[in-house]
């Protein structure tokens, strides 16, 4: 029974993450603590733009300029994030989360909340942004064994989830709460959410300083020149390599094979984000709070029960990419969550809407683990989090464009043509990653190949030739 209990466990990652180190659980405690921030936000950020009498035209641009603004600086973060250290770009962007929600609690004017947002972190779509998951992401694959990393990736996006699920039900019945028992207005309320949210930010800063050395990127240093061994003007001066400055020995160097499989990911990883963006969690939340009217603790609710089927799924997915590989599990999973995205408007019925956004979430985050593990393994461990750096910057500036077009549908009662082609899209995205990536060896696939090959050669010349 014990054996069995252990086998059950080890399927699942659980002894993995156990095993793990301190930084490793660290990493996910502070996911869970930005994502549950990210999931009270999200759930009323909408509602509370509108309750300020933002159009939704406006809500909807507020939502792609916050995306740019974000898209920016976290390219300039994760690029320069191993030279100028991973633990400090952790704490600054925590400290910018925790600015951006005081700014929110405080001011009701339009443009003062989207200086914060583009500066600071609010996510409009409940998902990551800002610098903080390619380098989370790039330090857990340091971190973690080859072998171990898609069970460590799937906890980690488990561990997410369910802090976003968290906190949108949490945010829910605390704004029913503050609303029926206390009678506070509708905005009074909204605020007290990002006050938490602020609140959070400092957690996740605590967090941060919290990280052992063990995080960093191994340093690129600019050699010392000796002035009595350096060579004259003359003789051999002009052949020397000249040396790099600082501030190019802080930026990333990719290969040339891996900036191929960089541009094809990051075109495909667009068109996903693209489709994300038209239907982002806060555009969905309010779908559904204005075309059914469901208050904000049900809301919460609908959504806590979505999160955690999703959540509980990434641990199936984890468990399936063992058997069929991470490419095979990528879009067979997904697939089917495309389809029943594009399926929530059709009914005007809210049990069925209901039903097409539960069965979404059985499949639409199976895909998180195993794309993780595939881009840890598929370039080189000094490339990681600029290149994951760079598929951030892909997807949220894809994505940036959606919730502006899906705000322009929504004011003009179009919101179910926002659903409908995400959803193809996204269908679109799976089939070209099972197009261009079935199949594809990763550099530890092909460093394994050549140390068998290296190996059987070494026996082969070992033989006794009286033998063959």
């Amino acid at each position: 029974m014990a054996h069995f209990a252990r086998k059950a466990l080890e399927e699942i990652g659980l002894v993995s993450l156990w095993n793990s180190s301190a930084d490793v659980k660290l990493l996910c405690t502070q996911r869970f603590v930005r994502l549950f921030a990210y999931g009270g936000s999200t759930l009323i950020l909408v509602a509370y733009l509108d309750a300020l009498d933002v159009s939704k035209e406006k809500i909807g641009l507020f939502m792609t300029l916050t995306l740019i603004g974000d898209t920016i600086i976290s390219l300039i973060l994760t690029l320069f994030a191993d030279g100028l250290g991973r633990k400090a770009i952790l704490a600054l962007g925590a400290l910018l989360m925790a600015m951006s929600g005081v700014v929110f609690a405080l001011s009701g004017n339009y443009w003062v909340m989207l200086a914060a947002a583009i500066v600071g972190v609010i996510s409009p779509s409940g998902n990551e942004i800002g610098p903080f998951r390619a380098i989370e992401e790039s330090t857990l694959a340091h971190l973690t064994p080859a072998a171990n990393r898609g069970d460590i990736y799937a906890w980690y996006s488990l561990i997410g989830t369910a802090g976003t699920a968290g906190g949108m039900v949490s945010s829910g019945w605390v704004i029913q709460y503050m609303r029926s028992k206390l009678d506070w207005d509708v905005i009074k309320a909204y605020r007290a959410v990002f006050w938490g949210y602020a609140a959070f930010g400092i957690l996740k800063f605590l967090l941060s300083i919290a990280l052992s050395k063990h995080v960093e990127a191994e340093k690129k240093h600019i050699p010392a020149e000796d002035p009595e061994t350096a060579p004259l003007l003359g003789d051999g001066a002009e052949e020397a390599e000249p040396q790099k400055s600082y501030f190019k020995l802080l930026l990333p160097e990719i290969s040339a094979e891996s900036r191929v499989i960089v541009a094809n990911l990051c075109i495909l990883f667009a068109l996903d984000a693209f489709a994300s963006g038209l239907a982002p969690l806060s555009w969905v939340t309010f779908f559904f709070h204005e075309r059914y009217g469901i208050n904000e603790g049900k809301l919460g609710t609908l959504f806590f029960t979505t999160s955690i089927i999703a959540a509980a799924s990434m641990l199936l997915a984890a468990s399936i990419a063992k058997r069929i590989g991470n490419i095979q599990t990528m879009v067979f999973t997904h697939l089917p969550s495309a389809i029943f995205l594009a399926l929530i408007p059709v009914p005007n019925s809210l049990p069925f809407a209901m039903l097409f956004l539960i069965l979404r979430s059985c499949t639409q985050s199976m895909d998180v683990a195993p794309r993780s593990a595939f881009l840890a393994a598929v370039v080189l461990p000094n490339e990681r989090t600029a290149v994951m750096g760079l598929f951030n910057v892909a997807k949220a500036s894809s994505q940036s464009l959606g919730p502006l077009i899906t705000g322009i549908l929504a004011q003009h009662r179009l919101f179910w043509v926002a659903f409908v082609t995400a959803g193809t899209l996204k269908a679109v995205y799976d089939l070209g990653m099972l197009a261009v990536f079935m199949g594809h060896k990763t550099y530890e696939d092909r460093a394994e190949e050549e140390r068998q090959a290296e190996e059987e050669e070494r026996l082969r010349e070992g033989e006794d030739p009286n033998e063959r």
